[in-house]
C-alpha cells in the first residue's frame, strides 16, 4: 500500500511540476500593452497571445509618464486607392511596393484597409488583382488586408457624378467581365461601388449578394426608386456620401436625401476636412450617429505628396496648400491625401462627438458592415489589432500600431 501510494505521490508531483512549466512558458510568450480606453478614465492592461486578445484587466496608469496615452482597436479603412506614392490603379504594381504601402498605413494606425481599385481597363484591372493575390500569400499582409474594393468601372457616365473616374473606361455592368476579376481576386472582392440607375445594375447586385459581396451605391444619379430597389436588392453602402456627385443639383430631387432617410444604408464618408463641410457632417452624424456612419480615407498615391500639380489617373490634378486634391478641369474633387486619423480628430472637432464615437466609425462599425470577424473591438478572443496614441491640438498621434499582437511600427523607429 505505501509503495502505491509513493508511487501516485511520485506521479502528482512529477506532473504538477510539468504543468507548473508549461503554464509558466505559454505566460511567457504573452505580451501586454497598456493604456487609457477611448473614454479617458479606465487605464487597463491588455494581454495579448498568439495574436489573440487573452483578457483586460484594469490597471493603474504609470505615473512617471508625462503624456496621456490612449489604448484602441486599429483603424479599419475601406477605401484605400493608393499610398506614400504607390497606387492601386496604375501599372507597375509589385508585391514590395503593396508592402512599402502597407507599411505607410501601419505608421498612420491603420491595422486593416481594403486596396481600391477603380474605373480602368480590364486588362488592368485583372493585372493588378492578381498581384495583390500573389503579395497577400504573406500572412501578414493576408490578415491586413482581408479583401478588395472594386469602385467602378459600373458607374455613371455623367461628368460630376462620375468624379476623378476616366469615362472612356466607364461601362455597363458585365457579370462575365466580372467574374474574371473576382477569380483574378480569388473570390477576395468583399465589396463592389455601383451606379443603380444603369442598365444591368439589379441583375448584377442580384448575382453579387449570392456571393456575399457588399455592394455600396457610388458615383450615381439613382433617382429615389432606384435606390429604394437596389437597397430591397441587397444594397447596404453609401460610398462616401455627400461626394461623387454633380456641384448643381435639385434642391428636391437628388441623390442625397433617400440615402440619408434609408435606414438600411451605411454611409462612408471623408472627414478630411476638404470633402464634406462641418454643417454637412453634423447632419450626416445627427441622423445616422457612429454606429450607422463610416469613416474612410478614400486616400490616393498623392496622399503626404507635397503642393503641386501631378499627372493622377491621366489628369492633370493640383495638390492645395492646405491637402485639397482637385480636378481643375472638371472642378471636382480627386480623391483625398489625408490618412483616417485625421478624420476621427476632425469628426471630434467639427461634430463634437466623443473620441470613442470617431473611433467607433473608423473601426467596430465598419468591422460589422463588412462582417470582419473578431475586428474592431478590444475584447477577449478579438485579434489583437491596436493602437496606442497621444491626442496633441485634437489630432491623433500614433505611438505604436499593433498586427495581430505584432508591433508593426512604433515612433521613433525606422
Amino acid at each position: 500500500m505505501k509503495t502505491r501510494f509513493s508511487i501516485a505521490l511520485f506521479l502528482f508531483v512529477f506532473l504538477f511540476s510539468n504543468f507548473h512549466c508549461f503554464t509558466n512558458s505559454i505566460l511567457a510568450q504573452e505580451k501586454k500593452f497598456s493604456g487609457f480606453l477611448p473614454d479617458g478614465e479606465t487605464y487597463v492592461d491588455v494581454f495579448v497571445a498568439d495574436g489573440i486578445i487573452e483578457h483586460i484587466e484594469p490597471s493603474d496608469p504609470d505615473t512617471t509618464e508625462q503624456k496621456k496615452v490612449y489604448i484602441s482597436p486599429g483603424f479599419i479603412d475601406t477605401q484605400v486607392n493608393g499610398y506614400s506614392s504607390i497606387s492601386f490603379n496604375k501599372e507597375g504594381l509589385t508585391e514590395a511596393k503593396i508592402k512599402e504601402l502597407t507599411k505607410a498605413l501601419w505608421k498612420e494606425g491603420v491595422t486593416t484597409y481594403f486596396p481600391t481599385l477603380i474605373t480602368n481597363p480590364s486588362e488592368l484591372i485583372l493585372e493588378n488583382l492578381k498581384i495583390l493575390s500573389i503579395a497577400c500569400q504573406d500572412p501578414q499582409l493576408r490578415h491586413t488586408i482581408p479583401g478588395y474594393f472594386l469602385e467602378g468601372p459600373y458607374i455613371s457616365p455623367l461628368d460630376g457624378y462620375r468624379g476623378a473616374h476616366q469615362k472612356e473606361w466607364v461601362r455597363s455592368p458585365d457579370w462575365n467581365e466580372f467574374v474574371s476579376f473576382y477569380d483574378a481576386a480569388e473570390g477576395r472582392i468583399i465589396q463592389v461601388g455601383l451606379a443603380p440607375e444603369i442598365d444591368g445594375a439589379m441583375e448584377f447586385i442580384e448575382k453579387s449578394r449570392e456571393k456575399s459581396i457588399v455592394i455600396s451605391l457610388a458615383h450615381h444619379n439613382a433617382p429615389t426608386s432606384k435606390i429604394e430597389e437596389a437597397v430591397n436588392l441587397g444594397a447596404s453602402v453609401s460610398t462616401h456620401l455627400g461626394n461623387g456627385s454633380a456641384n448643381m443639383i435639385h434642391r428636391h430631387e437628388n441623390q442625397l436625401w433617400p440615402q440619408l432617410a434609408e435606414s438600411r444604408l451605411t454611409p462612408s464618408i471623408i472627414a478630411d476636412g476638404h470633402h464634406l463641410r462641418k454643417e454637412e457632417l453634423v447632419v450626416f452624424f445627427k441622423i445616422k450617429g457612429p454606429r450607422n456612419l463610416m469613416l474612410v480615407s478614400d486616400a490616393t498615391e498623392l496622399a503626404g505628396m507635397p503642393p503641386g500639380t501631378y499627372q493622377w489617373n491621366g489628369k492633370e490634378v493640383v495638390m492645395t496648400d492646405d491637402g485639397m486634391l482637385m480636378y481643375p478641369e472638371q472642378n471636382v474633387l480627386a480623391g483625398a491625401s489625408f490618412p483616417i486619423r485625421i478624420g476621427v480628430g476632425n469628426m471630434m472637432k467639427f461634430v463634437g462627438c466623443s473620441l470613442e464615437d470617431g473611433l467607433l466609425m473608423a473601426s467596430e462599425t465598419p468591422a460589422r458592415i463588412y462582417s470582419l470577424e473578431n475586428r474592431g473591438k478590444l475584447t477577449k478572443g478579438f485579434y489583437a489589432d491596436m493602437i496606442l496614441f497621444e491626442i496633441l491640438d485634437g489630432e491623433l498621434v500614433i505611438l505604436k500600431t499593433i498586427s495581430k499582437g505584432e508591433v508593426v511600427y512604433e515612433k521613433g523607429t525606422k
